[in-house]
């Protein structure tokens, strides 16, 4: 048979009386003190139950001697006691960290992660850094968006997608917000790192290269940002206040509207192609929608908008599918099913010329047919500058740098 562990009644007593003492200091001690406490002197306590002497075992049996045995129970006793003293008395809480260092380092409780506190400083981080603390949410491109940026209210939509206005959380920048579902990604470019980027994006990417301040200082709207979202693309865009479009500026005054304004807003816009030229950048749909006139710094300045069909080109390349406008096409896509960038570019420019002074829609079909007819009280040298953009040979079409030196733009 085994033997049994013994106890005279008057220890039982202290036993029960120490078991009832201990489930009170759990109710009237906050959670993190008795995890605490458990952790450093209850063992203690639960030890001393088991291993208490007793007269039925031989003293080489017994587990502990009698004055350990008070020792622990001891112990245990004053463990309770200076943790209810804390509660009690705020001046306790200098002796309690003293003994206990583990308090002064959270990390050093257990606390599920679901359930951890972000610290204050957290929110007083740039909303776009809010995520690199959850893989979760900084894999997904819209948390991001959302977190950095408010869509408000539509600005319109296209044929490419539609655009809402909107601001940075940050600072309250206003931008534009262009959503473009993948089936309207007409082109796609490699870059350098192997990354396979929208071409509006490649394009916008490379002209704000080479500037550390490209927002508003050239004619092109800058790109801010760009998400990649399963079904679409999000780019976020410069938006110059105020501004309107050439259309809505033309319609605006059209009763004031001349061959002097026109000459201002047409020689920004061939500067701005030639700009785009150089860069190997070829836009593809120059017209009054993607012309934004900005009025920020008093005096009407061109901003070039809407790259969703632009690309890369080279002098020579030549495109036999047309992207843009279709009735602004030139007449050798109409003749020959294909077209280059430098004489194309030449004929929107001359179409947003004709549309500003005629205030009414170009159509390219009617103008090869010989129906379209120029106003009679425009000057001799703006009628010829329509001429020379409007040459259907594209090889005797002059060159965006000839058409800046018209006589009409001096």
């Amino acid at each position: 048979m085994g033997r049994r562990l013994s106890a005279p009644l008057p220890v039982c007593l202290c036993y029960v009386l120490e078991l009832v003492f201990c489930w009170v200091t759990w109710l009237l001690v906050p959670h993190r003190q008795v995890c605490l406490m458990t952790d450093q002197r209850l063992i203690l306590f639960i030890l001393s139950l088991t291993v208490a002497p007793g007269p039925g075992l031989p003293k080489t049996q017994q587990l502990c001697s009698q004055e350990t045995f008070h020792e622990l129970t001891s112990q245990c006793t004053q463990c309770h006691l200076h943790i209810l003293n804390q509660n009690q008395s705020k001046t306790n809480k200098d002796k309690l960290d003293l003994e206990f260092p583990s308090l002064k380092d959270e990390s050093a409780f257990y606390i599920p992660d679901h359930n951890r506190k972000r610290k204050a400083s957290y929110l007083d981080e740039p909303l776009d850094k809010r995520f690199r603390g959850n893989p979760a949410e900084e894999d997904n491109p819209k948390l991001r968006f959302e977190a950095k940026y408010v869509e408000l209210h539509p600005l319109g939509e296209g044929g490419c997608g539609s655009v809402f206005a909107g601001y940075r959380r940050s600072d309250h920048l206003d931008v534009a917000i262009k959503h473009v579902p993948n089936k309207y990604q007409y082109c796609k470019h490699v870059d350098e790192e192997g990354r396979q980027l929208s071409g509006e994006v490649a394009v916008m990417l490379k002209l704000r290269s080479g500037t550390s301040h490209s927002a508003g200082s050239r004619a092109p709207i800058a790109l801010l940002d760009w998400y990649v979202l399963p079904h679409e693309l999000i780019l976020v865009l410069e938006r110059p206040m105020p501004a309107v479009d050439l259309q809505t500026y033309v319609e605006e005054r059209r009763d004031s509207f001349g061959e002097k304004e026109a000459k201002m807003i047409l020689k920004q816009l061939v500067k701005a192609a030639i700009s785009l030229q150089d860069k190997k950048i070829f836009h593809r749909d120059i017209k009054v929608e993607n012309i934004l006139i900005d009025m920020s710094s008093g005096a009407p300045q061109v901003r070039l908008i809407d790259f969703g069909v632009s690309c890369f080109t080279e002098s020579h390349s030549e495109y036999t599918t047309f992207y843009g406008t279709e009735i602004h096409a030139p007449p050798e896509w109409w003749y020959e099913h294909t077209y280059s960038a430098r004489p194309t570019t030449v004929w929107q420019l001359g179409i947003v010329l004709f549309e500003c002074l005629h205030n009414k829609r170009f159509n390219s079909t009617k103008l090869m047919e010989k129906k379209l007819q120029l106003r009679q009280n425009l000057s001799k040298d703006c009628k010829d500058f329509m001429k020379q953009c409007f040459i259907q040979n594209p090889r005797r079409r002059p060159s965006l740098e000839q058409i800046l030196l018209h006589p009409w733009l001096k």
